[in-house]
């Protein structure tokens, strides 16, 4: 008798075909979410270049208090990016 090979089977093969799917899949998803960041980033660069729209003669604590805003935000992402703060291991 013989007996088959369980990696060469159809059904390893359809599970082959959808892993290798998947991985595609998910490879797109990274890349489509990592231009989306990218983008948010060079537009949150080119707004810093412009003192984020902002006057020196017009700066008041509120301005201030905006920009703090915005900097606990980012420090919330790159401490979770970096492993640092609360997500230091």
């Amino acid at each position: 008798m013989t007996r088959l090979n369980p990696l060469t089977t159809p059904r390893h093969q359809l599970r082959a075909e959808k892993s290798a799917r998947n991985k595609e899949a998910a490879l797109a998803a990274f890349l489509g979410k990592k231009a989306e960041i990218d983008e948010m980033l060079a537009r949150l660069s080119s707004l810093s270049e412009e003192h984020f729209n902002s006057h020196p003669d017009e700066i008041n604590w509120g301005h201030v208090g905006t920009l703090e805003h915005y900097a606990s935000l980012l420090k919330r992402i790159t401490d979770s990016a970096f492993n640092e703060g609360e997500h230091a291991e």
